[in-house]
């Protein structure tokens, strides 16, 4: 896989085709949005799915991991479907979770639908994390500090582009000059456009997209 380089408040990260940010200075890795027990969540309210999210999601946890051999990870928030999804977890997952946990210095981000630290999964827990200039956590701000960037998750973005007389449609990440979205990470996740208000209004200057392909990211100009 091929990353796409980006600067963020002086600093150089890289956005990985599999929905990661990572920045090779600190050694550090970020996903968001990764959403896991969310069959197992449907499920108890009698929707059925297939119950081969968390598992998928993890495989492609542990290939990143692999790839970039980080020393800090950070799951930005919203990395359970409930406050009930950790219970919900397999064996075999909760003791894949535990070994990613003991292996880095993993870092569980509040977010809105998993706002208290998961039990019996290690890690450390936080409501965001700071590294020199950078900022991540799960709910991007309305305004960021000068001089400072935010990196963020939340709003599960994706873009439409047209192909062939009709559009096709892919998670991405959306950034500009104070801040990257990442996109949701899980198996089982939706996606917010980003033309939408909420997330236009968190780009009032446009940016810049970076649709998630196969093997490389697809990188276009976004409008005000």
């Amino acid at each position: 896989m091929t990353p796409a380089p980006i600067h963020l408040a002086g600093e150089r990260l890289l956005l990985d085709p599999a929905g990661a940010l990572v920045w090779p200075e600190q050694h550090l890795l970020a996903v968001a949005d990764l959403h896991l027990a969310k069959g197992a969540a449907f499920a108890a309210r009698g929707q059925l799915l297939p119950p081969y999210d968390s598992a998928v999601t993890l495989d492609r946890l542990a290939a990143l991991l692999r790839r970039w051999r980080p020393q800090t990870v950070l799951a930005l928030g919203d990395s359970f479907h409930d406050r009930e999804g950790a219970a919900r977890l397999g064996t075999g997952e909760r003791a894949r979770l535990g070994r990613i946990a003991a292996a880095t210095r993993f870092v569980w981000i509040a977010g809105n639908h998993d706002p208290a630290p998961p039990e019996g999964l290690g890690g450390e827990s936080a409501v965001e994390f700071a590294a020199g200039p950078l900022r991540f956590r799960h709910h991007a701000l309305p305004r960021t500090e000068t001089g400072s960037g935010e990196i963020s998750g939340h709003f599960h973005p994706k873009a439409t582009v047209p192909i062939a007389g009709t559009g096709l449609s892919r998670p991405c990440f959306l950034a500009d000059a104070r801040r990257i979205l990442l996109p949701a990470f899980g198996a089982y996740t939706g996606g917010l456009d980003i033309r939408h208000p909420q997330i236009a209004a968190l780009f009032p200057r446009g940016g810049r997209a970076f649709l998630l392909g196969r093997e490389r990211l697809y990188s276009f100009a976004v409008g005000r």
